[in-house]
């Protein structure tokens, strides 16, 4: 195997965030599944223990709990490094969506997606950072969006959340190059997961015709994106964000 180093994954029961944790998986590192939901975080971990030999199993941990706790970042954390060791990677994927018109929108609904795009990141990060500048490396991934960049209506809470995450990671690549620790972010498009698969023929027909590539992305091109930038091919690549929309940004 490549490489045993440990990376959280947040959000990685399902979609993306399981596309990733999948590819650290099968390259050999070691890898926590974080989701706030315990019984699909157990499935997750049961899952991608299964494509290792059994020798290796314990590789892959569950790392359940709500990471817009304070209390509960710092347990998620106590138990990944009791666990796996010194983290090398941490992946910011959770995140949410509360749609709808800015008119209609409620308080509750913008600090809902806010309180976990935005607040959850820096409320880890800010945990895990403590712990890289000590080791003297690391890898912070942002799961950003297309949309942080050009917008989209009806998604004014989601859209301000990861054009907020965008700028979170250029600063925090400033403030911990120093330290030899790299900052980026991925923002993807379109991809194939069980939200757009509930469209309508005419609304995919509507959104493929926007998309430059006139396809959707698959999870595992996300996963690809994030593998980049935790490698040590990617050492001198900090306070990016790579894009993975098919040409939808250009």
């Amino acid at each position: 195997m490549e490489n045993e180093k440990t990376v959280l994954v947040t959000g990685s029961t399902q979609g993306i965030g399981y596309a990733i944790a999948k590819k650290f998986t099968l390259l050999g590192y070691k890898v926590a599944i974080n989701g706030h939901i315990h019984e699909e975080v157990e499935k997750a971990c049961k899952s991608l223990q299964q494509l290792l030999p059994a020798e290796q199993a314990n590789n892959i941990i569950a790392a359940p709990g709500d990471i817009t706790s304070p209390a509960n970042v710092d347990e998620i954390v106590g138990a990944v490094q009791e666990k796996l060791g010194s983290l090398y990677a941490l992946v910011n994927n959770a995140g949410m969506t509360q749609d709808k018109l800015l008119l209609r929108m409620s308080e509750d609904d913008w600090d809902r997606v806010l309180n976990l795009n935005l607040r959850a990141v820096f409320l880890l990060t800010r945990k895990i950072a403590r712990l890289m500048i000590r080791q003297g490396y690391g890898r912070i991934i942002n799961i950003a969006s297309v949309v942080g960049e050009i917008g989209n209506a009806g998604q004014a809470n989601y859209v301000a959340s990861k054009a907020g995450l965008i700028g979170f990671t250029k600063a925090l690549a400033r403030e911990l190059a120093p330290k030899s620790i790299t900052v980026n972010a991925v923002s993807p498009g379109f991809i194939n997961t069980e939200m757009t698969q509930k469209l309508s023929e005419a609304q995919k027909n509507n959104l493929l015709a926007s998309i430059p590539l006139k396809r959707l992305a698959e999870p595992n091109e996300v996963a690809a994106a994030v593998l980049f930038l935790a490698s040590e091919d990617a050492a001198y690549i900090t306070g990016q964000s790579l894009g993975v929309n098919g040409g939808l940004s250009m």
